[in-house]
């Protein structure tokens, strides 16, 4: 495929423009959620909330994310994704000034469900690169798009961190409010509406199928480490989110105008990267959790760290994927994507496999030199992916197709979560803890749940590997650069 082949014309001093904007977005994003996590048990006293009811913070946005990523990229086809991208970068915009004002915990979760609802930037952001840059640019500006994922964990990690235990949590989101004003006043000024649409009407009731699918599921795994997996309840949810699913394929395949198109359903390249994004993002979820309490649990059973210390000490990983991504996505261009997915599923099974020999008596450079592997695999396969979903799929449906690949992305990042909670819960064991007034008992996850663990994400690696022998190549591009 060549740039002459497409027959447009593309204005690259306003491609160029746009992507100045869209990769600031990762950066207040990452800059926000990164410091959120390790402020959760602040936030819980703070409010006076039980250890579940906080875990919402999390959940809620997650929640409405995966509602509007599939509502916004849909509209977005039919208005116009300039029009709805604006639409969710206000709404998320709100959500980030409202959070750090909360003053009780059921505003607190409003804000952060606003949040959430402008997540559908990202999948509108992602098509507007597709539609405005030639095709032999475009692997390298998802590149670089995914760099700023890693350059927002490096900058939130030792800064974020810092002002979290210094000034309070709040001052996270108040320090990044004047420059997602900007962000949002920028967009506005220089962003043209797309040139592809795909005119028809919204299917009200496959959104709300799908939107009971994943629902369901998100409220089951986020409630299942603390209720059981086996408790009437979690069952339940699981079945009526499974029985949504199986109602959502059904409707969509008969009626007029589809939430999701039917050819989009079962299309190889389409169905393959949803899966490994889901894959991806629960493999990782799972390791992150895992590090975390490895580098923060009292020595023996951990590293003793603080929260700016493990902060600190996660910062190469975020460094490498700002390294990694851009190059990959110039490779990508002569080369093509499916390699990459291969080396990077490669990757992620050797560092995981690793992790799991000694989970905790490996040391701390090579415990932070494996997660940098890993970090690097998940890079590779973050730019591979997407490349190969926005290359396979018309561009008037575009955003229908990479919000459905948001979708799934949210699903693996809250299964992963609850499954690392279940199994670290399992195999856990309790210890007396010396203090400053005497001895307190600690709940410690025992070696063996690490090792669970991270075995555990490399099989995942694993199937998604043996998936990508049947993906399509679709991004080599030939020709001169």
């Amino acid at each position: 495929m060549s740039d002459e082949s497409i027959g447009e014309s593309y204005d690259l001093s306003y491609a160029k423009k746009a992507m100045a904007v869209l990769v600031t977005l990762p950066l207040l994003v990452m800059y926000t959620e990164a410091v959120l996590i390790p402020s959760l048990p602040t936030i819980q006293r703070q409010f006076h909330v039980t250890p579940s009811d906080v875990s919402w913070v999390l959940s809620i946005y997650l929640l409405t994310g995966t509602i509007s990523v599939a509502l916004f990229g849909k509209l977005g086809d039919i208005y116009g994704k300039r029009k709805l991208f604006l639409i969710a970068l206000t709404i998320y915009t709100t959500g980030v000034v409202f959070t750090g004002f909360a003053p009780t915990f059921p505003l607190l979760l409003t804000a952060r469900a606003l949040q959430g609802l402008g997540m559908a930037i990202f999948p509108l952001g992602f098509t507007i690169v597709r539609e405005e840059f030639p095709p032999r640019m475009v692997p390298q500006v998802q590149g670089i798009i995914s760099a700023m994922f890693g350059v927002g964990i490096a900058i939130a990690l030792p800064l974020g961190s810092f002002i979290a235990e210094n000034y309070g949590w709040e001052w996270t989101y108040h320090t990044v409010i004047p420059f997602a004003l900007i962000v949002l006043y920028a967009s506005y000024r220089i962003l043209r509406e797309s040139r592809y649409r795909s005119p028809g009407k919204m299917d009200w009731t496959g959104l709300i199928l799908l939107s009971l699918f994943s629902t369901l599921g998100l409220v089951a795994v986020t409630r299942a480490p603390s209720i059981g997996w086996l408790n009437t309840e979690t069952i339940l949810l699981l079945a009526g989110s499974i029985l949504s699913l199986v109602l959502f394929v059904l409707w969509e395949y008969r009626v007029d105008a589809p939430l999701i198109p039917v050819h989009l359903l079962s299309a190889r390249n389409v169905l393959i990267t949803n899966i490994g994004i889901f894959l991806a993002g629960f493999a990782v979820q799972m390791m992150n959790q895992a590090i975390i309490y490895i580098l923060q649990m009292p020595e023996p059973y951990g590293y003793g760290k603080t929260i700016l210390q493990s902060g600190l000490l996660m910062t190469p990983n975020a460094l490498v994927m700002l390294i990694v991504a851009p190059i990959v996505g110039r490779l990508m261009v002569r080369l093509g994507a499916k390699p990459f997915v291969y080396i990077g599923a490669v990757l992620a099974i050797s560092g995981l496999v690793a992790l799991a020999w000694k989970p905790v008596e490996i040391g701390l450079l090579y415990l932070i030199l494996l997660v940098v592997v890993v970090g690097t695999s998940i890079s590779v396969l973050n730019v591979s992916l997407i490349n190969i979903l926005v290359f396979t799929v018309e561009r008037r449906f575009l955003g229908v197709t990479t919000g459905l690949n948001s979708l799934f992305r949210n699903l693996g990042a809250s299964w992963g979560p609850a499954v690392a909670g279940t199994l670290m819960s399992m195999y856990s064991t309790m210890v007396m803890f010396p203090t400053g007034r005497g001895f307190a008992r600690i709940v410690i996850p025992k070696p063996l749940a690490y090792r669970y663990l991270f075995l555990l994400s490399a099989g995942l690696y694993v199937v998604l590997l043996f998936a990508a022998r049947y993906i399509r190549e679709v991004v080599r591009i030939e020709g001169p650069g």
